[in-house]
């Protein structure tokens, strides 16, 4: 595979310092440039970043004396300079959607970590394990955008990262309707327990606008193309509660799930053992080599032990059982910044990069 020279735009965010992170060693994406906000631009990133940074390990050497560009104001050379940016701006809806399509139309992909785009009939919301067939849409979005290499891709809300890639294998089996109330860390918000005090001891029933996402999103995920636009499933049918919860990183799902035929226990353990999506077969560099993960103990996964279970971007599944209103009832855990987000965007863009998306 070729060499990528990648930007990282809103790169002193948290999801900016974690792609940053994530990218360090990264075999095929390196990271020349940076952009954030005015307040930040002309500043090195360590200057700009300064005490903010969150991240376990320390910044890059590379990237400390890197000079931080415009987000806004410099798109034309950012675009000049790179093979395509990652983006995860702290800006308002209609203002990052027109940012997105400013480097589009300058003919540089946006691998995006935003929610601007999410709805955007002609913009593709991948998770490499369970739609890949939608980046068919992006010839149609480059006609809609007057492109010829440009275009914007998404990645889907955090808390969808655990448990619709537990429930996509199961679809066989026909899944009529979904209940499942998610338990969210405070880094989904972009704070730590320092920058959010009154989270400690604390658990907030109400994420603005979490919910529909929720119960919206994965209609896209499992939709189909239709001409120029991706038409969303009318099924399963899907209610979702959002609850942030004092915990720094890892959002855990508890899912309720009904089937038109329901499948045995035994079923659903080895299809969700053996399952592999086209991350997997291509073996992208971030993709973990088992996707998800069962955990057979009663009170697993946990958020401390299983969080970072293949650096991050595996899932993991427990406490699978029968329920008296539902066919089944279980529990789910990804990494809310890793695989729900800037990990899952690095392997999104890995997955474009091997169909030649970003040549």
């Amino acid at each position: 595979m070729k060499e990528f020279h990648v930007a990282v735009v809103g790169a002193t965010g948290m999801v900016g310092q974690r792609f940053i992170s994530l990218l360090e060693n990264h075999p095929w994406f390196h990271v020349t440039h940076l952009a954030a906000s005015s307040r930040s631009a002309g500043k090195t990133y360590e200057e700009a970043v300064g005490s903010r940074w969150v991240m376990k390990t320390p910044i890059p050497e590379n990237i400390k004396k890197m000079v931080v560009m415009d987000a806004e104001n410099d798109v034309e050379k950012i675009a000049k300079a790179v093979d395509f940016v990652f983006c995860a701006v702290d800006m308002k809806k209609d203002e990052i959607k027109t940012l997105e399509e400013r480097y589009a139309k300058c003919e540089c992909p946006v691998i995006s970590n935003n929610s601007a785009h999410r709805g955007t009939p002609d913009v593709p919301m991948i998770v490499p394990e369970l739609n890949p067939e939608h980046a068919d849409i992006i010839p149609a979005q480059r006609k809609r955008l007057g492109t010829t290499r440009g275009f914007i891709a998404v990645k889907s809300n955090c808390s969808l990262q655990s448990y619709v890639p537990a429930i996509h294998p199961l679809m066989q089996f026909g899944v009529k309707k979904v209940l499942t109330c998610t338990y969210q860390a405070i880094s989904g918000a972009g704070k730590t327990f320092e920058t959010w005090p009154e989270m400690v001891d604390n658990v907030i029933p109400y994420i603005g606008g979490e919910e529909e996402k929720s119960e919206q999103e994965p209609l896209k995920i499992w939709g189909h193309i239709e001409g120029d636009k991706i038409v969303n499933a009318t099924s399963p049918s899907i209610t979702a509660q959002c609850i942030r919860v004092p915990v720094l990183d890892g959002h855990l799902a508890a899912v309720f799930v009904e089937f038109e035929n329901k499948p045995s226990i035994e079923q659903i353990k080895e299809i969700w053992k053996n399952y592999q999506g086209e991350a997997q077969r291509l073996a992208l560099p971030s993709a973990p080599k088992q996707f998800l993960h069962y955990f057979e103990e009663p009170d697993r996964p946990q958020t401390h032990s299983e969080r970072n279970l293949e650096n991050g971007m595996a899932i993991s599944i427990g406490r699978l059982r029968e329920d008296t209103q539902y066919d089944y009832k279980f529990v789910c855990l990804s990494h809310n910044t890793i695989r729900g987000a800037a990990g899952g965007a690095v392997l999104m863009a890995e997955l474009l990069a091997q169909k030649g998306y970003l040549d």
